[in-house]
């Protein structure tokens, strides 16, 4: 049997880190085996769907390097890949459940269930199950508003393997007999998700921990279609830190916010994967073909799985140590233009870029971290005047400023020489005079090293930023 892996998101708003660690999973399993991956999406449920977020969905999963090879703009046999367009086809295998006594019309209004909510029911009570299909027919035809309810056994236990949770088992008594259709004509998740996984072939069901649940009533419409049952894999919960389910209150849970804030897709991808895989050793950096080669979902763990963003952080820096500062330079410089800073050469900005690369954990610190080699400081910081900036700091700079003018070359190595021979010119420590210039030219304290600092910002500027600090640093 072929290998065919679905990522089937609904478009309710952006891609969740949960929903591309599901779809990068079932990507990894489908390149390894030379199988395909589906993209579908599921908007049956019309009252949550965004306007726009399949767009949005398709443009986050290409940004991630994650190419589906049927869905949505990509033509294959087992079309549509939307939902809302198959309609007809789950209404026939409704009736098809209907007719062989494996489903049954339910009449019930919507206030007799809350009534059976509120009594402390957490199932339906089965009360329109014996009503014979032909009067059931007869009042559905006039136009009575019904579900459709899958007939679940009474009696008896449903096992199956999960590749993730192993052997699972669930007592019939347990399961409610979950509605089908709705009064709308819309299937619910659990008709829908079965005919389609069926009809495009699904090998393999790779998604969340959230569905196990639902798993037994899945495979019982799989048994009353009889339908060869697809493997399943469930994948463990996403976490906070405090172990609570991965949600908004705490912190960013889409791939555009993550993207926005200037993190690699390569970093992104590689943290995702580590979200309940690894590779059974200490190696943590993979790019997406080390991925495709190693992940196995035999190394999915059970347990929840911490976002730990943090890990995140420090897998963003490495991937960005990786990356030449020309391949870095068009992720960069979008955002110079952004800012508004004027214009600057690609060779200037991969000098910026050579110098900043260890120090910035995202690429928005590029711009953040160092708006200095950009635009003139406006400001000096504060806590930095008062502890380096001396009486006699002015009058040492004015003389470092005077021996710089002189210098032909303007390098790293020169600027530190001048710097060193002012320094014991003036009788005093490389320090007095290091801590000044750098608040002069920068505005603040700390950064890359002084010396290529000023070699990249130039002689002019580092002249003239000088003087302006002697004017208003007193």
């Amino acid at each position: 049997m072929s290998v065919r892996t679905r990522f089937a998101p609904s478009p309710t708003g952006y891609l969740h880190v949960g929903g591309l660690r599901t779809a990068l999973y079932a990507y990894l399993f489908a390149k390894q085996n030379n199988g395909t991956l589906i993209l579908r999406i599921e908007d049956t449920d019309q009252s949550r769907k965004v306007e726009g977020a399949t767009e949005k969905l398709i443009e986050a999963l290409q940004w991630a390097g994650i190419d589906y090879d049927e869905g949505p703009g990509k033509d294959g046999n087992h079309g549509p890949y939307i939902q809302s367009e198959r309609l007809a086809i789950y209404r026939t295998h409704s009736d098809l459940l209907l007719k062989n006594g494996k489903a049954y019309h339910c009449f019930c209004s919507a206030e007799r269930l809350e009534q059976l909510r509120s009594s402390g029911a957490t199932m339906y009570d089965r009360q329109c199950r014996a009503i014979p299909y032909d009067e059931a027919q007869q009042r559905a035809a006039a136009g009575e508003p019904h579900v459709v309810r899958l007939k679940i056994p009474d009696d008896g236990e449903l096992k199956f393997h999960d590749e993730v949770r192993g052997d699972v088992t669930f007592a019939f008594n347990t399961l409610d007999d979950q509605v089908l259709l709705k009064t709308d004509g819309f299937p619910t998740y659990h008709l829908a998700v079965v005919v389609d996984d069926h009809a495009m072939e699904v090998s393999h069901v790779i998604r969340g921990e959230e569905w196990l649940p639902s798993t037994p009533k899945h495979i019982i419409l799989y048994q009353y279609f009889g339908w060869t049952v697809p493997k399943f894999a469930h994948l463990p919960l996403l976490l906070n830190p405090d172990k609570s389910k991965l949600s908004k209150r705490q912190g960013d849970v889409a791939v555009e916010d993550y993207r926005a804030k200037g993190y690699l897709k390569e970093a992104l991808i590689n943290f995702v994967a580590f979200l309940g895989w690894n590779p059974g050793d200490e190696r943590e950096i993979f790019s997406m073909q080390d991925l495709t080669n190693e992940f196995s979902i035999n190394r999915v763990g059970k347990a929840g799985a911490v976002f730990n963003i943090e890990k995140l952080n420090w897998m963003n820096q490495q991937h960005m140590k990786i990356k030449s500062d020309n391949d870095l330079l068009p992720l960069v410089k979008p955002l110079i233009i952004e800012k508004g800073w004027g214009s600057f050469s690609d060779e200037y900005i991969t000098q910026v870029i050579g110098l900043m690369k260890e120090r910035v954990v995202v690429l928005s610190d590029f711009a953040g971290m160092c708006p200095y080699f950009f635009e003139e400081p406006s400001s000096y910081d504060e806590a930095a005047k008062a502890k380096n900036w001396k009486p006699e700091s002015s009058a040492h700079l004015l003389k470092l400023s005077e021996t710089l003018k002189t210098q032909e070359i303007f390098n790293a190595a020169t600027v530190e020489a001048a710097l060193r021979s002012t320094a014991e010119e003036c009788k005093i420590g490389a320090g007095k005079l290091i801590h000044p210039m750098r608040l002069a030219i920068s505005g603040v304290s700390n950064g890359p090293s002084l010396f290529h600092m000023a070699e990249v910002l130039g002689k002019e500027t580092v002249i003239r930023r000088i003087g302006t600090a002697l004017e208003k640093i007193q």
